[in-house]
């Protein structure tokens, strides 16, 4: 694995090889999106805007290309949109036509004896708790019964199973993340997720992410910051080594 910290995010961003411009961009509670002629994505809404953009006059108007590049910034209000618009153009039902959909991004795992991580407060996959050996569940703002994310640093390495939120994408946490979870099966999930399939080189297994299908209602949704899953106005997509 690099220990180049941005490796990852350049083998993301080198994918992108479109010029068309991002026409509009949306923040809500929840989400950010941005549109563009190639699809709209959306990524999770993170606070942080301690840091100067690195646009400072908004993503808007830029070539999808060079407006991903803020997905690297340490603004993360900012990343938040940059990491919207590689979703807009990786995950499109034009560039995944070929993918099935899915019902799970642990679909046909077997959790029996584990160890397994969720870095993020998911309740994770039906099941999951009754046949693992132990769940850990980490979080940067703790609920009752969750680890601190500090934990990381002690608990992934027991893992033998870690599931991590896309967001973590967002806030730079990812490549330590992975480099905690060598030993570990390591599914990124969530509707930040890009569906671009050089991420698998940096010790992700599986990557699953949304494609949204619904543009119009999914704009609404993030705009209005309307309660629920977004994955009802989209199709969920799976990306795996195995």
């Amino acid at each position: 694995m690099s220990t180049d910290f941005f490796a990852l995010y350049d083998a993301l961003l080198a994918g992108i090889d479109s010029a068309a411009p991002v026409l509009s961009t949306a923040m809500g509670e929840q989400w950010c999106l941005a549109a563009a002629g190639t699809g709209l994505g959306i990524a999770m809404h993170t606070p942080g805007a301690s840091i100067p953009p690195l646009y400072p006059a908004g993503l808007a108007g830029l070539p999808i290309s060079q407006a991903a590049q803020a997905v690297k910034s340490w603004n993360l209000e900012e990343a938040s949109f940059g990491l919207a618009a590689a979703n807009a153009f990786y995950n499109t039902p034009s560039r995944l036509a070929g993918l099935p959909d899915y019902g799970h991004y642990a679909d046909g795992l077997d959790f029996t004896g584990m160890t397994v991580g969720i870095v993020g407060h998911m309740h994770g996959p039906a099941g999951l708790r009754e046949q693992a050996r132990q769940v850990y569940v980490l979080e940067r703002s703790p609920q009752p019964g969750d680890y601190p994310d500090s934990a990381c640093e002690l608990l992934l390495p027991r893992c033998d199973l870690v599931i991590i939120t896309g967001s973590s994408l967002i806030n730079k946490t990812l490549p330590r993340l992975l480099s905690l979870c060598r030993n570990a099966y390591t599914i990124l999930t969530g509707p930040s997720v890009p569906l671009c399939p050089a991420l698998l080189d940096f010790g992700i297994d599986r990557l699953s992410g949304l494609v949204v299908t619904q543009r119009e209602a999914m704009a609404a949704h993030v705009r209005q910051s309307i309660p629920g899953n977004p994955y009802s106005l989209g199709q969920g997509f799976l990306l795996r080594r195995d």
